[in-house]
């Protein structure tokens, strides 16, 4: 959450947020005991993969001449998983692989052959976060043990979406238990279900929260594709942290159903993947209105129906785009490298207005507490009873007592104050959440970011992400050092964040964010600063970072 100390904690995270039985399910809890880091110059042994930094076009060219399979993809990625994943450098971002993935993917290969492609996802392999309902031999539970075992009775509209598509799901990754909103001294990527998912470029630094595991195993090449979500960073975050392009869209353009929630003012899931085409790609296919989710009813005549269209190489061509100057400053290291990425705008035919700052940033961060606290209660009650009366928990009380009885295995290393604080909370008719509700709209979205490029006449903003990766450290929690995606989740508008550079070999990305519904003007201008900066570089799994 921000500062307010639960806000900040939380923003830890959010800003800075194998197999389908329930034994095996267990596996990943014995893995976090697992020592990490090492000697500062070793890095793990790691085989060259053909598929290495393969993007959905070349997938569909090499699925399309019949160098590939769906089928023999999903084996390669498997591989890959099993190397690197759960042996070797022991990445851990793999909670649970789909058992149904290889004949999935083998149907599709038929359907391939018989009718054609349905389309740029038709048999791509992705990988999806553990609070993402699926509906098969999965469970979907969010990191935590209380959800072991846990079968929802439909599919997410995302993971409908994927299926339509002709996606391979190939399994979900680990995350922020409960997406780090059960304690205000969390470790970010660690669960009681999944243990600690490591930095993949330096393995005892930490991968950031909460869509932890799809950032380190989208970046290591565990999959060709993934998707996280956001209430406040929990996207921009790990991509930033793990060298990716993440796109938290804006609150209604993705439907939320069947997503293990915290906040519905904030929370929407997103692409993260390699390349900002392939994020685009992938939102394409998300979008859509759903009725039982009532925020996507305004996406209706904005959503787009091709993203990557918008991918234009000369997007920066005389673009106006503001730098957010109150989010610099936490670091040397990363101001210089901001710098350098201001440059490439300017050269590449941008406007910089800076400093061109949300006047507003800072005062509503007690207010997005409060809104967190009621939501979390309301929303995750009613998930809860969605699924049904066979779900071995049924409120936040149940949890709060499961986890008091689970201690040893739920709550070594952190409590869960937020979770007391927010079942402490009334129903959302109390005038405490709707007069926060309203602040934070008001202060987010009027007086903030639609303010500050009106005035300027904007087609973005732009500013650091986050900072390089911190040690991974369970006693003390996350030592988050600053960031910037705060006004665009409170606002609910778009935020894309792109691989800016390096500091130390640890990733620094820089967030493109603006107005609702803005998508793709953000596309067009973070695709092209990533075509002029090509800044993603594959990781390496060093022990530790180099400091020389």
């Amino acid at each position: 959450m921000p500062p307010s100390k639960s806000v900040a904690s939380r923003r830890k995270f959010l800003q800075a947020t194998v197999a389908s039985t329930a034994a095996a399910a267990l596996y990943p809890v014995l893995g976090a005991a697992r020592q990490v880091g090492g000697p500062a110059s070793r890095a793990f042994s790691v085989k060259p993969f053909e598929l290495d930094e393969i993007t959905i076009s070349e997938l569909q060219d090499s699925l399309g001449s019949g160098k590939y399979t769906s089928r023999s993809l999903v084996e390669k990625y498997s591989e890959r998983i099993a190397e690197v994943d759960k042996s070797g450098p022991a990445v851990n971002a793999v909670i649970e692989l789909n058992p149904d993935a290889h004949s999935i993917a083998e149907s599709l290969d038929q359907e391939r052959k018989a009718k054609g492609p349905r389309g740029p996802l038709h048999g791509v392999p992705v990988l999806i976060k553990d609070n993402i309902a699926t509906a098969d031999r999965m469970m979907t539970t969010a990191g935590s043990l209380a959800l072991v075992g846990s079968k929802p009775p439909k599919d997410s509209f995302v993971a409908q979406k994927l299926r339509a598509a002709g996606a391979v799901i190939l399994g979900k990754t680990n995350l922020s238990e409960w997406a780090n909103i059960r304690s205000s001294h969390s470790t970010s990527g660690w669960s009681g279900r999944g243990g600690q998912t490591k930095n993949p470029y330096a393995l005892d630094r930490n991968p950031c929260g909460s869509s932890s595991g799809t950032g380190a195993g989208i970046s290591s090449n565990l999959a060709a594709v993934g998707i996280g979500t956001e209430t406040d960073g929990s996207i921009v975050c790990p991509s930033s942290a793990n060298g990716l392009v993440g796109i938290k869209p804006t609150v209604g353009l993705v439907s939320r159903a069947g997503i293990i929630p915290i906040s519905h003012s904030q929370d929407t899931a997103g692409p993260m993947c390699r390349t900002l085409r392939d994020a685009a790609i992938l939102l394409s296919a998300l979008t859509g209105v759903d009725a039982y989710d009532p925020a996507t009813a305004a996406s209706a005549a904005k959503a787009q129906a091709d993203y990557a269209k918008f991918c234009d190489p000369n997007g920066l061509k005389g673009a106006r785009i503001g730098v957010a100057r109150k989010s610099f400053g936490f670091s040397d290291a990363v101001d210089a490298l901001m710098e350098q990425a201001l440059d490439v705008m300017r050269k590449q035919g941008a406007t910089l207005i800076d400093p061109a700052d949300v006047a507003t940033m800072g005062k509503f961060d007690d207010s997005e507490s409060t809104v967190f606290l009621y939501e979390l209660k309301a929303d995750l009650n009613a998930y809860l009873a969605s699924l049904g009366p066979s779900a071995p928990v049924k409120t936040l009380k149940d949890i709060i007592d499961f986890n008091d009885r689970n201690r040893q295995k739920e709550m070594p290393y952190f409590g869960q104050d937020m979770f007391l604080k927010s079942q402490a909370k009334g129903p959302l008719t109390e005038k405490e959440y709707t007069d926060a509700l309203a602040k934070n709209h008001q202060l987010a979205r009027t007086d903030g970011i639609d303010a500050v490029m009106d005035k300027n006449n904007l087609d973005a903003l732009v500013a650091p992400t986050g900072g390089p990766a911190w040690p991974t450290d369970w006693i003390n929690g996350d030592h988050f050092s600053g960031g910037s995606s705060s006004a665009a989740a409170v606002a609910g508008y778009p935020n894309i964040n792109v691989p800016a550079g390096a500091v130390f070999g640890l990733p620094i990305g820089i967030s493109f964010f603006g107005r609702a519904w803005s998508e793709p003007m953000l596309i067009k201008l973070a695709y092209a600063f990533e075509v002029a900066n090509k800044a993603r570089r594959a990781p390496h799994f060093l022990a530790s970072a180099e400091l020389t």
